[in-house]
């Protein structure tokens, strides 16, 4: 079997393994983020924000302290958010509107997350390299996010 394919297998078994043992959001999150942290390179922060009062609301996550609020169509979250669909971004400094939690940010990819139909919150990696997120990434990274809106408790 390619490594790739294991590595990506993995994550995903141990992603379920972490929400079927807590599907509370904010258990479940903070330690995705941490499997997220640990299980890919060059990443200077991975985690989420959580959608309320009609704006992102940084939740759990591994990495420097983040914008505590990002609004609706603004950075790279905004704009998932806005759209509703993956922004995988190669150039964070070329994305119009882009917020800079951290300067050292190059690349970044979010995924929005759902549940009945709503965006719940958003999945939210930088790196601190340029073009850092493949396909494969992308691929995964929605599979993570698909057992997310499948398994989450969010009361």
């Amino acid at each position: 079997m390619d490594r790739e394919l294991m590595h990506n297998g993995m994550i995903l078994q141990q992603g379920e393994g972490i929400i079927d043992a807590e599907p509370w959001y904010v258990a479940a999150m903070s330690n995705l983020s941490a499997l997220i942290m640990e299980s890919f390179d060059n990443l200077n922060w991975a985690g989420f924000y959580l959608f309320r009062d009609g704006k992102l609301v940084v939740g759990p996550f591994q990495g420097k302290p983040a914008c505590i609020h990002i609004p609706v169509g603004r950075g790279v979250c905004g704009t998932a958010v806005a759209e509703d669909r993956m922004q995988v971004v190669p150039d964070v400094h070329l994305f119009p509107g882009h917020i800079a939690c951290d300067c050292a940010s190059e690349s970044e990819i979010v995924i929005p997350i759902h549940r009945d139909g709503k965006i719940m919150a958003v999945l939210d990696i930088d790196s601190p390299v340029k073009n850092r997120f493949s396909d494969g990434d992308a691929a995964i990274l929605s599979n993570l996010v698909r057992l997310m809106e499948q398994k989450l408790c969010w009361e």
